[in-house]
């Protein structure tokens, strides 16, 4: 009765052996959810990639940014670029010769634009010259505005992803988790139009509402995704 009862006991302890082995196994075996680029991997580069890509091959002032920010006809504004993100837009336009403030408040992302600008200096050349255009700004925008003389501000504002746009590119998702969405923007827009001696851009997605609570858009340029709205000033 000993050896059985033994016996007994010694399946039983085999048996749960088994299924703890069996469970943690398959545990190690499930695939690990993708969480997808985490925010130490977000760079400001002006070196490589498509920013240098478009500065190359881009279509120079025929583009709609240049077009909205009035780089025509030989005309080069001086141009504040109030939300400045990772600098792409800014990093074009001084491309085509524009000198340009860029005034961004959140602090990881002044320190990313601080480095990818080192690191263009650091290239030399062609890309160099560019960022030797490009002055940043830590700090709030609404209030710095008031001590400068821009004739173009440049607004961009992060606004809440759409319903229908599930798979942002990971690089604007990363922005969001660090600035979130800019929803005191339209006091922002407020300020730069006392302050824009010719006018003031607005950048949105192209089916985005307009703002309530401001002077009528001057006109409009549309692309694929993105709308311009023009205020002038003058």
């Amino acid at each position: 009765m000993r050896v059985c009862h033994s016996l007994k006991i010694t399946i039983i302890i085999d048996a749960l052996h088994g299924f703890l082995y069996s469970g943690i196994h398959r545990k190690r075996l499930m695939p690990q959810k993708d969480t997808g680029p985490s925010i130490e991997s977000l760079k400001c580069n002006f070196v490589s990639g498509a920013v240098l890509h478009r500065f190359r091959f881009g279509g120079g002032r025929k583009q709609d940014l240049p077009k909205a920010a009035g780089l025509r006809g030989g005309k080069t504004p001086e141009i504040v670029d109030a939300t400045a993100g990772l600098g792409k837009d800014a990093f074009l336009l001084a491309s085509l010769g524009a000198k340009v403030t860029l005034i961004e408040r959140s602090g990881l992302m002044h320190k990313l634009l601080k480095k990818g600008m080192e690191d263009a200096r650091k290239m030399g050349g062609d890309v160099a010259a560019v960022v030797e255009r490009m002055e940043l700004i830590h700090g709030d925008a609404r209030e710095i505005l008031k001590y400068l003389s821009p004739e173009v501000i440049m607004i961009d504002p992060m606004h809440p992803p759409r319903k229908k746009s599930a798979l942002v590119n990971s690089e604007m998702r990363l922005v969001r988790e660090i600035v979130g969405d800019d929803t005191d923007y339209p006091a922002l827009i407020k300020v730069a139009l006392k302050m824009a001696s010719n006018r003031v851009v607005l950048k949105l997605p192209r089916y985005a509402d307009s703002v309530e609570g401001i002077k009528e858009v001057s006109h409009q340029i549309l692309g694929k995704s993105t709308r311009y709205d023009v205020f002038m000033t003058t």
